[in-house]
């Protein structure tokens, strides 16, 4: 559902003036300007004013605003429950039962003028497909769109959106490239990383060249754009029928960005089979050993798990003693063993909070073979085979 006109509807509490808007000025007055009393578009109070006004209305009425995210909203009636999303002046809501979906439907037209979208089938550029066995969620149009726009509609496909064991340098003498134009592809690509994990760490890598791409930087993206050319409806898939537990897979390379040999981080973490949080980040620090950089993933790992156990207590779920799935032996003992320093005492404090939640029991850390790890999508190229047993493993799929 999506308020019509929502941020009218905040109250401003500052003082603010503006000028007389062209061809309405007032013919006795026209050197005066107005005194806003409400919000405007394009006001910076008027999202906030929108915000304070839709929370105080729906606290008002009986919800209760969510621990970690403020724009979630949350009412209970004996065992079921309605939650209400806001982002800005979009509304989505949904309940385990219909009668509580429509009387939130009526309570929001009682005080504002709304109209109402039905089914949720698109939401900020995600395509969502709810069917009776699962969600599938997707950016086929937005992929579309891309392809047209920089003119990648008729090219020959790629399997992989990287080439395998080729990594991207600073290539000083290669010839520089249009900045606006690869800033453009890079910045389309990484909205589209919000439901393609497949091209996250390609992204990424290509991303660390912005201030001064060369030809070799501008191919690599161009592949990325090949390889969606040839898979342009991949999806995550979130099957109804599946285990309700989270788990979190963490992973490392280990010195693999060629400027200043720091390592890669990648994480994910799943809702039983379904994929609900990713991520690909270059460490701050340059590691000492696969260990350390492995360590320094599984820290970070451990935050959005920590994150995402304190979101799901507003959903009454409780999620603790985490499984976090790791392939080094050494950091698995290094989080187990809290005398262990000697050699990991010039690692940073801060990376070694996840000793701490290992011994409170808010998660467990366990060995798996990398063969295994699906968080290795997130830290490296592949060959076409490994990659598409990553990506199947994750939950992308062709519907």
């Amino acid at each position: 559902m999506v308020p019509f006109l929502a941020l009218l509807y905040g109250t401003i509490d500052e003082e603010v003036y503006v000028c007389q808007p062209p061809s309405f000025e007032d013919p006795q007055f026209p050197d005066k300007v107005y005194k806003v009393e409400k919000a405007l578009y394009g006001l910076h109070q008027a999202p906030r004013a929108w915000y304070e006004t839709l929370s105080t209305y729906l606290i008002e009425n009986g919800f209760r605003r969510g621990t970690i995210d403020k724009t979630l909203f949350i009412k209970k009636d004996k065992g079921d429950i309605l939650l209400v999303q806001v982002y800005v002046d979009d509304i989505i809501f949904g309940s385990t039962k219909k009668s509580l979906c429509d009387e939130f439907e009526g309570l929001m037209h009682k005080r504002f003028q709304m109209s109402s979208m039905g089914e949720l089938t698109f939401f900020l550029g995600l395509q969502v497909q709810q069917k009776k066995d699962g969600i599938f969620i997707s950016q086929d149009k937005y992929v579309a769109d891309i392809l047209k726009k920089f003119d990648f509609a008729t090219v020959k496909t790629a399997s992989t959106p990287m080439e395998p064991n080729k990594a991207l340098i600073k290539d000083e003498e290669a010839d520089s490239v249009d900045v606006h134009l690869y800033r453009s592809m890079i910045g389309s690509l990484m909205y589209l990383t919000a439901s393609r994990p497949d091209i996250m760490f390609a992204v990424c890598a290509c991303a660390r060249f912005q201030v001064t791409p060369k030809m070799s930087h501008l191919h690599a993206v161009k592949r990325i754009f090949r390889y969606l050319k040839g898979q342009p409806k991949l999806g995550l898939w979130y099957p109804r029928d599946s285990p309700f537990d989270l788990e979190a897979f963490s992973d490392s390379d280990y010195a693999g960005a060629s400027l200043d040999r720091k390592s890669t981080t990648g994480g994910c973490q799943f809702l039983g089979k379904r994929l609900i949080s990713w991520q690909c980040k270059k460490q701050t620090i340059v590691a000492n050993s696969t260990t350390e950089a492995e360590y320094v993933a599984a820290a970070n790992c451990c935050g959005q798990v920590l994150w995402i156990q304190n979101q799901m207590l507003d959903y009454g779920f409780n999620f603790m003693n985490t499984k976090i799935f790791i392939d080094n032996e050494s950091t698995i003992c290094i989080v187990k063993n809290l005398v262990f320093h000697s050699k990991t005492k010039h690692i940073e404090i801060r990376h070694h909070f996840i000793r701490d939640c290992y011994e409170k029991k808010l998660i467990q850390v366990i060995k798996i073979h990398t063969d295994h790890n699906v968080a290795d999508l997130l830290t490296k190229a592949f060959d076409v085979s490994r990659f598409n047993f990553l990506i199947a493993s994750i939950g992308l799929l062709n519907l």
